[in-house]
């Protein structure tokens, strides 16, 4: 058991959480172990301050592995940021074997291929999730090992992201005393969480809006079509809260959580709330309309952010409805105004779901939504496409030993191996 023991780490803007979760005998995920730190070293989910980010995510682990009752050696941790940047790339080998039937290793040649682009010397890549496979001109074609051809092609979606906030992220976990398994793009990681299959089958938006970053996921035909990370999130609410009102952050926040409301029309003129004083300046009262109306503007200019990654993915008219998740959607009223926002017939509240027992109600909030994906995305990855989380970490281990290469590099040279297909 201690062998399949998963820990997903979420190093975000407003917080550090970590959650520890293990298969039962039945298969299914139940989460032992939950721990969560305030975070001061990131902006806009990337590391500016090492030290702090340090003991966030130290005390985060330590709380979730004392929670559980395991020790932890290594964490599958989430990057996020808005230098995420993500593109199509195709790609096209010849069958190099004597009777024309594809291998795995004519699949890993192609998507080999396609990440032969252009970056600049400051990218690497995150992940290349195959779109579809064209067999000798047949298109459509999902999983070509076995099928007779001569030419493969392949249309991927890369994601790629800047090394040295990469390499921040690593710098952080290994000071904390920890090795970094994998490294994941936070949407996928949350789209595992809180997407049903039927949804990415039919087409569906996940927006994950966190404290420093809003990121997009489109879902169609069980793949993932565009990924962006908008800079543009939580954070900027509470900021206008606390410019709006003339209070603290912390109160602005409070409040925020307390009496906010996304949708000025939902809330009753009569209600009013009491602000705190700073200062000399004593308390005073408004109406719980005001607040929401300075809470509003900004969200709306947030759905309006998604709105045009939509419209740039080109399958805006092909998605059933959206899916909110991340802290920022708990304000009331978010999935009402992003239906009216992105024009969408339906719209909810994303929560992990397909989870087994343990800590399972504890979880159950959208801001944990990103730590319970990537235990799931570690415990799992064969359902995405990957193969075995133990058997990676063992052959990584195995293919390096007794060489001379960073662990930095191992864990970019795995990167480029992430065929992943959601």
């Amino acid at each position: 058991m201690q062998e399949r023991i998963v820990v997903g780490l979420d190093i975000g803007t407003t917080k550090v959480c970590a959650v520890v979760a293990a298969p039962d005998e039945m298969g299914r995920v139940n989460i032992l172990g939950l721990g969560e730190a305030p975070s001061e070293g990131l902006n806009r989910g990337v590391v500016v301050n090492i030290d702090k980010t340090v003991q966030a995510i130290r005390k985060a682990v330590n709380d979730a592995a004392h929670a559980a009752g395991v020790q932890v050696e290594s964490v599958v941790v989430g990057i996020a940021g808005d230098h995420i940047q993500s593109f199509q790339s195709r790609g096209v080998v010849t069958i190099s074997s004597k009777n024309g039937i594809i291998s795995p290793k004519d699949v890993a040649r192609l998507l080999e291929d396609t990440t032969h682009v252009a970056l600049p010397t400051d990218r690497r890549i995150l992940h290349v999730v195959p779109q579809e496979f064209i067999v000798d001109g047949q298109d459509g074609v999902v999983d070509p090992v076995g099928m007779s051809g001569v030419r493969l092609e392949a249309n991927v979606h890369i994601i790629s992201g800047l090394v040295t906030a990469a390499r921040n992220i690593f710098t952080c976990v290994e000071r904390a005393g920890y090795q970094v398994a994998d490294i994941v793009l936070e949407p996928l990681a949350s789209a595992h969480a809180v997407l049903y299959p039927e949804e990415k089958e039919i087409g569906v938006v996940l927006v994950d809006i966190g404290g420093g970053t809003t990121d997009v996921a489109i879902f169609e035909d069980n793949t993932i079509r565009h990924t962006a990370v908008i800079g543009v999130a939580g954070n900027k609410v509470t900021d206008d809260v606390r410019k709006g009102l003339g209070v603290m952050r912390e109160h602005a926040e409070q409040l925020k959580r307390q009496f906010g409301q996304a949708v000025a029309g939902f809330v009753d003129e009569e209600v009013e709330i009491i602000i705190p004083g700073v200062g000399e300046y004593g308390e005073k009262r408004i109406r719980q309309s005001t607040l929401a109306q300075i809470i509003q503007p900004r969200l709306e200019e947030i759905l309006e952010f998604v709105q045009i990654e939509i419209k740039r993915s080109g399958h805006g008219r092909h998605m059933a409805g959206v899916v909110l998740t991340g802290g920022g959607s708990q304000t009331p009223g978010t999935a009402e105004l992003a239906m009216e926002v992105l024009g969408m017939n339906t719209a909810r509240i994303g929560r992990p779901v397909g989870l087994g027992g343990g800590l399972v109600d504890e979880v159950q909030n959208p801001k944990y939504a990103t730590a319970v994906g990537l235990t799931l995305y570690g415990l799992k990855p064969e359902t995405i496409g990957g193969v075995a989380f133990s058997s990676r970490g063992l052959e990584a281990t195995e293919d390096h030993e007794g060489q001379e290469e960073s662990q930095t590099q191992k864990i970019w040279d795995r990167m480029k191996l992430w065929f992943r297909e959601f």
